[in-house]
């Protein structure tokens, strides 16, 4: 089988996109969890480096008294009458090794190291005392049972372990506290370092589409200091670079109203044999007075509405804006769910609606324009359809920038400036809305929706 082209990048990036969902989102928890794990990491070997180093010496001292002690009580028991070495049995055992006089040896000697070690280290203590036998003990951990042979030829059965030192409760502990300690200074230096990053980012998200500036607080570390200043010197230039263009379009706009204003006059002053084609020059001076009056709009629109909100019922809004298209005769309708009341600049959703079903009915052919209202779980969206031929998929985005046009998709008589969708488009950033535009699934058509945030209550 013939895998297709790139599906070994694919198999091989799936993995790493797991990976990386599990990773928090976060930079101070991803901060936060690196340092922790590291501690914990560097914690965990020390921990194990001080046990074996212990284990080690423990071990060392242990082997280096049990054997003497094993020995020496055998020498005792050995000088003893046989008939009282029962009586000593008892008195000589200890935590680690007890003595029988009786008993066999039939398991294998021990297989692991250290336990090996731990026997060669008793039996070469036990010289010149022969041992006869080894074996394994199965009734303890870490036990052997050696069969020593004493002076008058009997055995004397040895039960020895080796004990391993244990780690105290509270050294454990003691570790738990350390890691949350490190745990809680990795989280608060993380904060420091992504506070000022949040900050930033909240300016930036706060930044209209008028660009006035939203002042960072220049205080802390140097670092910090320094990228909010440049921060903040980035959005006055950035201001100061849109309020020279909106002047430039706004001056421009309103200075070529005067000339075709005169222009008009004097056209309705001459006679039709002075100018044959006066209504097509005059339909042109239109054009061009429409073309000015939208881009003072358009200016205006990138300053900000200045609007506040108010307490509104959308609904009763749009059915009003809707009733007048209707009673004028366009073919416009309204319906939808009841929204409630809402927090918005009720002028500038009036003119956004406005634009966007003037727009429908002007490119819509003559067939009837929807106005309908869809509540969601933190918005309510304003969807405005029409059955008109649309807009290229690749050109959605393009038709909300000011004086774009799309040629071939929609009627060529109907005109345009290329200003109406981008003047509502302005003004939905500047109330915080959102405006997009989409193909009507399963027919013809095209839908403007806008999205207006609720907050919850």
């Amino acid at each position: 089988m013939v895998l297709p082209a790139g599906s070994t990048a694919i198999d091989a990036a799936t993995p790493a996109r797991g990976r990386r969902r599990l990773l928090p989102r976060t930079l101070a928890a991803r901060v936060t969890l690196v340092v922790v794990l590291a501690m914990a990491l560097a914690q965990g070997l020390t921990f194990v480096a001080i046990r074996y180093e212990r284990g080690q010496a423990m071990q060392a001292l242990m082997l280096s008294g049990i054997e003497r002690d094993i020995a020496s009580s055998v020498a005792v028991l050995d000088r003893l009458p046989a008939g009282e070495r029962a009586a000593w049995l008892d008195r000589l055992e200890r935590p680690n090794y007890r003595f029988a006089l009786g008993g066999t040896v039939d398991t294998p000697p021990p297989s692991a190291p250290a336990m090996r070690r731990f026997v060669d280290v008793i039996v070469e203590a036990l010289k010149p005392y022969p041992v006869l036998a080894i074996g394994e003990a199965t009734q303890w951990p870490n036990a052997a049972r050696l069969q020593v042979g004493l002076g008058d030829g009997s055995s004397l059965y040895v039960l020895a372990r080796r004990v391993p030192m244990p780690v105290s409760d509270w050294v454990l502990w003691l570790l738990v506290a350390q890691l949350v300690v490190l745990a809680l200074a990795a989280a608060w230096a993380a904060r420091l370092v992504t506070r000022p990053l949040a900050r930033l980012a909240d300016a930036a998200d706060g930044l209209g589409p008028d660009l006035r500036p939203a002042v960072v607080d220049e205080q802390g570390p140097a670092e910090v200091a320094r990228a909010a200043r440049a921060f903040n010197a980035m959005q006055r230039r950035l201001a100061g670079y849109v309020d020279e263009r909106v002047q430039i379009l706004a001056a421009i706009s309103h200075d070529l109203q005067t000339p075709i204003t005169r222009m008009r006059l004097r056209l309705d002053l001459l006679d039709d044999d002075q100018l044959p084609e006066r209504d097509r020059f005059r339909a042109d001076l239109d054009a061009m007075h429409t073309l000015v009056k939208e881009g003072v709009g358009y200016a205006r629109t990138l300053h900000g509405t200045g609007e506040p909100a108010r307490r509104i019922d959308l609904a009763a809004l749009v059915e009003s804006l809707v009733n007048d298209y209707a009673d004028t005769g366009q073919p416009v309708r309204f319906g939808g769910e009841a929204t409630g009341p809402i927090s918005a600049a009720p002028h500038a959703l009036r003119r956004i609606v406005g634009n966007l079903v003037d727009n429908a009915l002007k490119y819509g052919e003559g067939t009837p324009v929807d106005v309908a209202l869809v509540r969601e779980a933190e918005a309510v969206v304003v969807a405005v359809r029409d059955e008109g031929p649309g807009i290229p998929h690749d050109q959605l985005a393009a038709v909300l920038q000011p004086f774009y046009r799309v040629e071939g998709s929609r009627s060529r008589d109907t005109g345009g400036t290329g200003l109406g969708l981008a003047i509502a488009h302005q003004l939905a950033l500047s109330m915080g809305a959102t405006l997009s535009l989409h193909h009507r699934e399963g027919r013809r058509g095209l839908e403007a929706r806008l999205r207006v945030p609720v907050p919850p209550p």
